[in-house]
């Protein structure tokens, strides 16, 4: 990795630094512990806001922890571009020009959100480095836990905590659908497909679902998942996740099979340990029970 050069915004957009990293954890920490801990257990349900569904709520911590992240990375790196699910619902025009930008940064401010309002402590903070259409760092910031799993474009995985050494991650070795654990956000996908998915999900030996991308993509990064399936793509809960994922040796890929990456919104996205797994899945998760 480079020297960080005086000029910090030129250094992130040719390589990610110690010094980046460093920078963009402990604002992720910096948010949750001013903005997201202070509510946690203290959130009345008339703090709680429905966007699409029940399933998607959003939350004065939400926002605020989203409010400050931007201001930071504004001063830190004041060309960027910002895009943040909160501030998506009114201006969308970042998602447009997110494969395009020279730098940019994508946050979840709290990602679990329907879990963080019930009291439960499965949610996380994410942020994606994305450099001319290529995500090059993500990191998820675990709140209740205090540690990142941080993963940084050819260089690996690693899980690191406020006070001890990093870890590299590797996710699971492959093994037969029958002994695989993973998860399908099947509440996502449309009808036939829906009932399809779900149903052969029994195929596997159990199932994962947090509710949180934040800690589904560490479980499947650190090995303790073998596969997830998503058919809702936003770039703030996917795109830190998947290049985590992938730097931990896993493979990923739309329902097609082509590349996920920024700005894309479509198509699902199933994770697996490799490519021969990904391929045993897709097919036996699409198959038809009746044949």
């Amino acid at each position: 990795m480079l020297c960080p050069p005086h000029n910090m915004e030129f250094a992130i957009a040719l390589s990610v630094t110690d010094r980046d990293i460093d920078r963009l954890a402990e604002l992720l920490s910096e948010a949750a512990t001013l903005e997201i801990m202070p509510r946690f257990r203290n959130v009345s349900p008339d703090d709680v806001r429905l966007k699409s569904s029940v399933a998607d709520v959003v939350t004065a911590a939400d926002e605020c922890a989203e409010r400050l992240i931007r201001q930071r990375l504004r001063a830190m790196f004041p060309t960027a571009l910002i895009v943040g699910e909160e501030l998506h619902e009114e201006d969308t025009s970042g998602l447009r020009d997110l494969p395009e930008a020279d730098l940019a940064f994508v946050i979840d401010p709290l990602d679990g959100t329907a879990n963080f309002a019930s009291g439960l402590p499965l949610f996380g903070v994410i942020l994606a480095v994305v450099v001319r259409g290529q995500t090059i760092a993500g990191l998820i910031y675990n709140p209740i836990g205090q540690e990142w799993i941080i993963g940084v474009r050819g260089s690996g995985s690693f899980l690191r905590g406020s006070d001890g050494p990093q870890k590299k991650l590797q996710v699971a070795s492959p093994k037969p659908l029958s002994h695989m654990i993973g998860g399908v956000s099947w509440e996502y996908v449309d009808e036939p497909l829906r009932s399809r998915i779900a149903m052969n999900h029994a195929k596997a030996l159990a199932p994962l679902n947090y509710r949180c991308a934040a800690h589904e993509y560490r479980l499947l990064a650190s090995g303790f998942g073998h596969f997830a399936l998503y058919n809702k793509l936003m770039p703030w809960d996917h795109l830190a996740g998947v290049l985590v994922h992938r730097e931990a040796g896993g493979y990923a890929a739309r329902f097609d099979g082509t590349p996920y990456g920024p700005g894309i919104v479509d198509g699902g996205l199933l994770l697996a340990p490799d490519r021969e797994s990904w391929q045993e899945l897709r097919r036996e998760l699409w198959a038809d029970p009746n044949d």
